[in-house]
């Protein structure tokens, strides 16, 4: 390339620099709003993979597993999606229905999936076992280096 092209080319990206870098920049503010909602979308379809257009859906809170808390349909594609009450923690049933098929979802709503109450998931004797594994595997390690050389 030739001297003269160079100089043009450098010349031109210095303009389109000063250009860009002298222009005034305008911003404008923005709020965002916005709430946290749990969803739920459970898609309903028989063995063979139909899916369960029309069937009727059940929802039932925790705190009253006899009475719908919800009722509605599923679409052409098996889908029905529904925001439970967060204020009502638990395991919420869903019953979905047609035609004599159909089956029950069980959803844990708020706090840990495991059911029984238990925050870490694993009964009592489990960590009791799992603890000893621990001070059996510390204590044998420190036996081991600890053993005098001869």
């Amino acid at each position: 390339m030739h001297t003269k092209a160079k100089f043009i080319i450098g010349l031109a990206t210095l303009l389109a620099l000063h250009l860009m870098l002298s222009m005034p920049i305008h911003a404008h503010g923005v709020r965002i709003h916005h709430t946290v909602d749990v969803v739920v979308e459970i898609t309903a379809a028989y063995d063979s993979g139909e899916p369960m257009a029309g069937a009727q859906v059940s929802v039932y809170a925790p705190d009253d597993p006899s009475t719908p808390w919800l009722t509605g349909v599923c679409d052409d594609e098996g889908r029905f999606s529904f925001a439970p009450d967060v204020s009502r923690p638990g395991t919420w049933t869903v019953r979905v229905r047609q035609a004599g098929h159909g089956d029950i979802v069980y959803i844990s709503v708020g706090g840990s999936s495991d059911t029984s109450g238990r925050a870490s998931g694993y009964a009592p004797l489990q960590i009791v076992l799992m603890a000893v594994c621990v001070v059996w595997g510390s204590v044998g390690t420190a036996l081991y280096f600890s053993r005098r050389r001869r």
